[in-house]
């Protein structure tokens, strides 16, 4: 079994986006990493082979399935999955080192795999992304000309699924103007970075000039 990471030792915070597919997720994470050095998306490890312009240790960590069965079993894992026969985990090592060299992690994931993190780590601050409405979802899974109907309408069934896990989270942002949605992103990342553990991590000469 995989065991928690201690964030109190740790100088960075770490973040789960979680939306129904076609909320604006993916658009709204890549504007924060866009205006903000200091956080990094967390890098998946998977067994599918790469799609045309993906790139191993950017895109994905692409690996074998021998390989991705024994670090799983060996607990490199917070959380993994098999998908449409592929297994996509969750870095533990990789989010470790970079919370202790300061940086903010942010993960784009699933209500499931924000579930079992939060088990582990209890500390992470988790981001449900509202669309304003299941219309203007749908609207926007259309006009992506990414699915035929049928997927789409499978996507509208998961995104009801998956909007029944929104109380789980800490903070709802609701992404009917995108400018708006990212201020929102930006404000809750400011309060992760001041939250007590972090903050003492950071600063441990202060805290032994005050005693604490």
């Amino acid at each position: 079994m995989t065991s928690p990471i201690q964030t109190p030792s740790y100088q960075g915070s770490m973040l789960m986006i979680v939306a129904p597919s076609g909320a604006g997720k993916s658009s709204l994470v890549n504007g924060l990493l866009k205006e903000d050095a200091g956080l990094k998306l967390s890098l998946s490890t998977t067994t599918r082979a790469p799609r045309p312009g993906e790139i191993d240790g950017k895109d994905y960590r692409f690996v074998t399935k021998k390989d991705f069965q024994l670090e799983r079993d060996q607990g490199h894992f917070l959380e993994w999955a098999e998908v449409h026969g592929n297994f996509y985990g969750t870095s533990k090592p990789w989010i470790e080192s970079q919370m202790q060299a300061g940086s903010d992690v942010i993960l784009e994931i699933d209500w499931q795999g924000a579930q079992q993190i939060r088990k582990l780590i209890p500390a992470v601050q988790w981001i449900f992304i509202f669309p304003p409405s299941i219309d203007a979802l749908e609207e926007r899974l259309s006009k992506r000309g990414q699915d035929d109907e049928a997927t789409i309408q499978r996507r509208l069934a998961a995104a009801h699924i998956e909007l029944l896990h929104a109380h789980e989270a800490d903070y709802i942002v609701v992404n009917d103007s995108f400018e708006q949605a990212l201020i929102d992103l930006k404000h809750i990342l400011a309060s992760c970075r001041l939250r007590s553990e972090p903050v003492m991590a950071r600063n441990p000469a202060l805290l032994k000039r005050l005693g604490v």
